[in-house]
This record gives structure tokens, C-alpha cells and sequence, in this order.
């Protein structure tokens, strides 16, 4: 017959394969949160690095060719949404960054998924990584315009931060439709 274990209260196992297949089964799957803020604080870095160098070294003095000239650095700012969308929204886009900043980490609490914490922690990263533009940026708080930089002239200038935010969104986009839900 089973025993309590000590101070558990629950029947003591055999360790038997079927106790370790129902203990699998039932237990509960790590959390990824670590994951998300790795990759999070990994874009925001990167983000940020990328548009101080490119302020420091190119702003109103030049553009860098590359691919034969199909790319183009160069700064340019951006006080609206992405490609330039209601530029006279910045506070409003400045508030929206806000909250889905605020949405992410509550939601990471219950998250188990692993492609869930890439998605979130890509758009966590490039959510914050905007958002430090748009907080401490000229004109002022909550107003400054985002340093896009990244040019391949058939398309609107863009960031890093941007980027992990069109990855993320698209992988939560996959996730969802795949019917993976974010507590895994």
C-alpha cells in the first residue's frame, strides 16, 4: 500500500516508468520568461547601439552605399507610426508602446511556451527599443521622433527595433493560427 511521504501529504511512488510518465504528464512546464527578457534586453541593446552609432557617425553629414547601392544608412526621424503613418500621433504612438510594454510582462507570468517567449521577447525589445526614442528624443518626452536608418529605397526606412517587431508579430501571427497558446 502507498505511504505519505514525509511532509508531503501526497502517496510515495514506486519510481516506477508509468509514476515518471504521470509525473511528466502532470508537471508543469517551465516558465519562460528568462527567454523573453534575454531576447528582449538583447534587441533593445542592439537597437539602441545601432541608432547611437549611426546618429554619431552620419546625421546630417552623410549615406553609406551598400549592395551596389541598393542600401542605403542613413538617418532619418520618424514621429509617427511605422513608415511615417500619422506623424502627429506621437503621443498617442508613445502610449501605445507603453501598453503593449505593460501587456507583454503581465502576460509573461503565465507563459510556457518557448515560441511564444521569442515572439514576445523580440516584440517586448522592439517595442522598448522605439519607445526610449520616442521618451528621451527631441522634441521632448513622449514626442521624440524614432531614428530609422536601414534603407532598401523600395520600402520605408526602418530600425532594428522595427524589425523584431515585424519578426515577432509575424511569429505570434504563425503561433496563433498553429493554435499554440502562450501557457504552452
Amino acid at each position: 500500500p502507498a505511504t505519505d511521504s514525509p511532509g508531503t501529504g501526497s502517496p510515495a511512488t514506486d519510481g516506477t516508468a508509468a509514476d515518471s510518465a504521470v509525473d511528466s504528464a502532470t508537471a508543469p512546464l517551465p516558465r519562460r520568461t528568462a527567454l523573453l527578457a534575454v531576447l528582449a534586453l538583447l534587441v533593445l541593446a542592439l537597437d539602441v547601439a545601432t541608432k547611437v552609432a549611426v546618429v554619431a557617425e552620419l546625421e546630417g553629414q552623410r549615406t553609406l552605399e551598400l549592395l551596389g547601392g541598393q542600401l542605403l544608412i542613413r538617418v532619418t526621424r520618424n514621429p509617427g507610426a511605422a513608415f511615417s503613418f500619422a506623424e502627429g500621433a506621437t503621443v498617442l504612438f508613445t502610449s501605445v508602446a507603453i501598453a503593449v510594454v505593460v501587456v507583454i510582462v503581465r502576460v509573461s507570468r503565465r507563459l510556457h511556451s518557448r515560441g511564444w517567449a521569442v515572439a514576445l521577447g523580440l516584440l517586448l525589445g522592439g517595442a522598448t527599443g522605439n519607445l526610449v526614442d520616442r521618451l528621451l528624443r527631441s522634441p521632448g518626452p513622449g514626442r521624440g521622433a524614432v531614428v530609422d536608418f536601414i534603407d532598401f529605397q523600395v520600402w520605408p526606412s526602418f530600425n532594428v527595433a522595427d524589425s523584431a517587431i515585424v519578426v515577432g508579430g509575424l511569429l505570434a501571427v504563425l503561433l496563433s493560427f498553429r493554435g499554440i497558446e502562450v501557457d504552452g
